[in-house]
């Protein structure tokens, strides 16, 4: 039974052929859990300048909208590895695009400028509240000495006095 593969698909396979530096053509294969005469006639058949003008008639990974990676997501949530591969195949992406679009679903959203501000002024509160202390600490460490001198003063005289 042979397998079906979206034009969108052996494209982006045939640029991470391309982009694989010291790794073996059959090491490629295998992450893409595609048969390694298949690459190689598909090398045959398109070469790297047919890739670029192709590339427009399906969309990419990063066109995708939220929602459509939501769906994706969804639809693709509990799968096999080799049901997810077939699913990747036939919309023309990789298994690697799902768990970076799981990953930015999951990350904590950003704080928004209302919770910002109010940020920055708590931590200008924190820094007026921290020089206050500071010069508090300042003030009771110049009474401690006064009173430390006072005594040693007053211990003096008491000596001379004897």
């Amino acid at each position: 039974m042979s397998k079906v593969y979206s034009d969108a698909f052996i494209e982006q396979a045939l640029i991470k052929v391309h982009s694989r530096g010291n790794r073996s053509l059959r090491a490629v294969a295998d992450d893409l859990h595609v048969n390694y005469y298949t690459i190689k006639n598909w090398i045959r058949r398109k070469s790297l300048s047919k890739l670029t003008t192709s590339a427009n008639r399906e969309k990419r990974p990063q066109e995708w909208m939220r929602d459509e990676q939501l769906i994706a997501l969804h639809e693709t949530h509990g799968m096999d590895a080799d049901a997810l591969q077939t699913w990747c195949r036939a919309r023309g992406l990789f298994a690697h695009h799902l768990e970076e679009w799981r990953a930015s679903f999951c990350a904590e959203p950003k704080a928004p400028a209302a919770d910002a501000r109010e940020l920055r002024s708590a931590q200008a509160a924190n820094e007026k509240l921290q020089r206050e202390l500071d010069r508090k600490d300042k003030a009771l460490a110049e009474a401690a000495a006064l009173l430390l001198l006072q005594k040693k003063f007053n211990a003096l005289w008491e000596d001379e006095v004897k």
